[in-house]
């Protein structure tokens, strides 16, 4: 899995660029600010169908125009394929693959597998439940037809239950909520399993990682929150419908699911250093890469969007001579830091590309 060249026309800072790839390792290197990251976040939209920091696509378009054009060329399988996504204030999206429009975007996840480490990643650790819920999403979505699928159609079900609750007074209101609980039980245990499944599958492989990069000095650990841990979905609306019909929404489901991130015993969040937070998110991430790259059977394109911060130089070096083995594929590599940066390269042969970016113009310094 690869992506040879890059269209990018009207996305964000970047007015237009046209990038060819190779298949190991393309740097870019730049100020705060310059374009890096909007670089990595164009490759992210044409694999997930949307925008990795959380902007809306009209946020995407660059301020002084109306539209924006991503246009990707990709090898998949030893077969040549083309994604495209543009998007026009006022007209909406459109994804096609090989020319063809997708009906559904949700058809499309999976298609180019990615995995991308940020410092945005720290609201994994920082912030709610919905970062951990929407990782997990991301996670099973980019191998689970079945997982995307169902999750679509409980979230659904969940609106639906919802404006239900809203317009409580009907005649046949309790009847029209039991159909919904049942449906929202049935495809809320099929996504209950699924995670449950993932954090039995990732915990082992993150704790590899970590170990690899620290060099065994803590034990972390990963476990699932979830209500359905110990009852049925079905029961627990029942119980909660008076509760539900006062507060006018659904206060239980999956939808509330977490993951607890611990280390030797405690909480991350409030007892990790920043280097430890930082060391457990990139094995988190790197797991997520090694369980695609196992279900897809080809290794994921991966993002490493200004990883360096917070990582001690031990930490780095055995990060970068891991990611640079066999054991990955295609990666995106971007950093302020033009002597540590070409330090890096020094020790990389000569299969590698980098690039400037300065106030969202690119240009090739090496091919």
């Amino acid at each position: 899995m690869n992506i040879a060249k890059l269209n990018i026309i009207n996305f964000k800072n970047i007015k237009q660029a046209e990038l060819n790839f190779t298949k190991k390792l393309n740097c870019l290197i730049g100020n705060n600010g310059a374009g890096k990251t909007n670089v990595i976040d164009a490759l992210y939209y044409l694999s997930m169908c949307k925008s990795a920091f959380g902007l809306t696509d009209g946020q995407s378009v660059n301020h002084e125009e109306d539209f924006f054009l991503l246009d990707g060329q990709y090898g998949i399988d030893g077969r040549i394929e083309n994604i495209l996504c543009s998007f026009k204030k006022g007209s909406g999206k459109v994804f096609k693959r090989n020319n063809k429009e997708y009906e559904k975007l949700s058809d499309h996840i999976g298609i180019v597998p990615v995995v991308l480490i940020s410092p945005s990643d720290t609201s994994l650790i920082n912030d709610s439940g919905d970062e951990r819920r929407r990782f997990m999403n991301s996670l099973l979505s980019q191998y689970d037809r079945i997982y995307i699928e169902t999750l679509i159609k409980y979230n659904h079900i969940l609106a639906e239950r919802n404006k239900l609750l809203k317009k409580n007074g009907s005649s046949d209101f309790h009847e029209i909520l039991d159909v919904l609980d049942m449906q929202l039980a049935s495809f809320g245990t099929v996504i209950h399993r699924k995670r449950s499944e993932l954090v039995d599958k990732i915990t082992p492989v993150i704790k590899k990682y970590y170990s690899l990069l620290s060099g065994q000095k803590e034990d972390i650990d990963l476990s699932y929150k979830s209500e359905l841990n110990d009852r049925d979905l079905y029961e627990i609306l029942q119980n909660n419908r008076n509760k539900d019909i006062h507060m006018e929404h659904t206060t239980s489901g999956i939808h509330r699911d977490d993951i607890k991130f611990k280390i030797s015993g405690y909480p991350i969040k409030k007892y990790g250093s920043q280097g430890q937070q930082k060391t457990f998110l990139i094995s988190l991430k790197l797991s997520q890469f090694e369980i695609i790259a196992g279900k897809n059977g080809y290794l994921p394109i991966l993002l490493l969007d200004d990883i360096f911060d917070k990582l001690d130089l031990e930490r780095v070096e055995k990060l970068i001579k891991m990611v640079f083995s066999d054991d990955f594929g295609q990666i995106f590599l971007t950093d302020s830091n033009k002597v540590r940066l070409e330090n890096l390269l020094n020790s990389f042969d000569d299969n590698y590309m980098l690039y400037t970016v300065d106030n969202g113009t690119i240009n090739v310094m090496t091919e």
